[in-house]
């Protein structure tokens, strides 16, 4: 077949025109510093915005959720989407560097080809690059979940990354797992802030006095800019109700319609929500509340590369553990955003030069701590993760730690959607093991539980990932669970999602009246006992070495929508 030289040229048009817009795509190979910093400024404003960083300080690989199924309303909208439908819907190529940081095809090659994600020294490069570009027209804001997740963290309580975050200088910040370092901690680090901590729906639980600021008004080149925080609302629920006993927590949607009407009325152009309460509830939300222009929406760890629009709201969702900036660029004109721009910067670690002041600072912070940080546990063969609705590799790991070490029949997992991902070959070292345990209740417990126990347990947590109403959700994935298989209906109600519950020691089914040997971690009531579970699993890996998990296919996953769900 012969090419005409027009038809070269028409090639060679549309490859610069490509080269132009996205020249890492053009000419196939990572991006540059240069191109993820590459934006088109709009309007008098940009938004940064960064949120469940985990107290991630150093690059990783993070392997993106292969199923996140929708329900209700949600179904089929992003953020339930993943894969390769997620990739199309969004126009991403497949072998792209946006495709290896927002979705889980081809992880595996992709991390090889572009290497790890994040690292505080590299969002500080970025955030510094932008604010230079924009001189007195940037607004950076935490959507929490900063201060928890790794070993350094647990070591310092926290007092590691408000060391950091006073350097990389937020605007402001709100929170949950900050809370899982009691109250009396929690009151210590915010007087360490530089910048306000925003929490309008945390209250005294006697008298309702509101604990922190709800609010504050920044200003901006010729911009008043209200932001208002909201903390996770059902904090209580999720973690730990005896370290936070005399402060209560909700959504307050009617308190929060109020704070936004008192803002309007003082004269701001524009109002944010930095909010932690998950998309989905953000969503309802902003479709119910009235004034809201921007909800930076935290908590489900969601990475959606383009603002979704509800009304007159933009909802920004920024993924997590440092993999992404948000960079929303607004124009005002009467109180109100006539024009925006938007990307969701990929933080990858092999080409942003890392910022030289906070890299001296997190190598002082980790410093004292490497002989636990490098210590090599074990290796493994297996991808590792934790990510996704139903079960990960990482918490498969763990339960069969629990299993052997705790000489249970059955072992649990909590869905917390925090903690990094490790390829085949990689060794596993202490660093990686806080990074998927490190919280202030690690405790392996091993107790008796019936049957019909067991069975209360899975439904309960089934209802806060699956119930239609985003109100109700409590955030969180699916318990993992080791030793045991069952089937989960997604679109049944409360106390008839779960069947066929099997212990796979015997192949016999689940008896409700029967009493089975259960160990867990996490447990959120008070004075529960056992050895810390990063322990237990350091002495698995050491007495295993290798790491081999074969596929997890003890959960059956019914009626799931195909959007959110893809099975590998």
């Amino acid at each position: 077949m012969s090419v005409s030289r027009r038809e070269l040229l028409q090639v060679a048009g549309a490859t610069a025109a490509l080269a132009a817009a996205s020249p890492a795509l053009a000419q196939g190979r990572a991006p540059t510093q240069d191109d993820l910093l590459r934006f088109k400024p709009v309007g008098q404003l940009t938004i940064l915005n960064f949120t469940d960083l985990h107290a991630q300080l150093v690059p990783l690989y993070f392997r993106e959720p292969s199923v996140n199924v929708g329900v209700g309303a949600d179904k089929g909208l992003p953020p339930h989407l993943v894969g390769e439908k997620l990739l199309a819907d969004f126009k991403v190529g497949r072998s792209s560097a946006e495709a290896y940081a927002l979705a889980s095809t081809d992880f595996e090659s992709l991390a090889k080809t572009y290497g790890r994600i994040g690292g505080l020294d590299r969002m500080a490069t970025l955030i510094k690059a932008i604010r230079a570009e924009r001189p007195g027209k940037v607004l950076l804001l935490d959507g929490g979940d900063t201060w928890q997740g790794s070993y350094t963290a647990m070591q310092t309580k926290g007092a590691d990354m408000v060391r950091v975050m006073n350097a990389l200088k937020p605007d402001a910040m709100t929170g949950h797992w900050e809370f899982t370092y009691g109250a009396k901690r929690v009151e210590e680090l915010v007087k360490q802030l530089k910048f306000p901590f925003l929490a309008g729906n945390v209250k005294e639980a006697t008298w309702g006095d509101e604990v922190f600021e709800a609010s504050t008004i920044v200003s901006r080149g010729d911009l008043s800019i209200g932001v208002i925080g909201q903390a996770f609302p059902y904090t209580p629920v999720a973690n730990p109700r005896y370290m936070i006993p005399d402060w209560s927590f909700g959504i307050e949607e009617e308190k929060l319609a109020a704070r936004v009407a008192k803002l309007r009325d003082s004269g701001v152009d524009l109002v944010v929500l930095l909010s932690h309460n998950g998309f989905d509830v953000d969503r309802k939300l902003a479709s119910r509340v009235k004034g809201i222009d921007v909800i930076l929406t935290g908590h489900t760890h969601d990475a959606i590369p383009d603002v979704t629009k509800v009304g007159d709201t933009l909802l920004v969702a920024a993924g997590s553990h440092g993999k992404f900036l948000a960079r929303l660029d607004l124009e005002v004109a009467g109180r109100k955003v006539v024009k925006y721009a938007f990307r969701l910067i990929p933080v990858l670690s092999d080409v942003i030069v890392p910022d030289p002041e906070m890299a001296a600072m997190i190598k002082d912070i980790r410093a004292p701590h490497q002989e636990a940080l490098t210590k090599v546990l074990g290796r493994t063969e297996s991808l590792l993760y934790r990510r996704g609705n139903v079960n990960g590799t990482f918490d498969d790991l763990i339960c069969q730690a629990l299993l052997q070490e705790r000489d249970a029949e059955i072992a649990l997992s909590p869905g917390f959607r925090w903690g990094s991902s490790l390829l085949p070959g990689q060794e596993i070292t202490g660093d990686d093991l806080f990074n998927q345990t490190a919280i202030t209740y690690p405790a392996a417990y091993r107790s008796q539980m019936t049957g019909e126990a067991l069975k209360a347990v899975l439904e309960d947590v089934a209802d806060n990932l699956f119930n239609p109403d985003p109100y109700y959700q409590q955030g969180g994935d699916m318990v993992r669970a080791g030793g045991l298989a069952y089937t989960l209906d997604v679109t049944q109600k409360v106390g008839h999602r779960i069947s066929d519950m099997t212990l796979l020691r015997t192949g016999e089914k689940i008896d409700a009246a029967k009493t089975y040997t259960v160990s867990g971690w996490a447990s959120v009531n008070e004075g529960t006992e056992g050895p810390p579970v990063y322990d237990v699993v350091a002495r698995h890996l050491q007495n295993v070495k290798t790491v081999r998990l074969e596929p997890n296919r003890h959960v059956k996953l019914l009626n799931a929508d195909p959007a959110g769900y893809e099975p590998g």
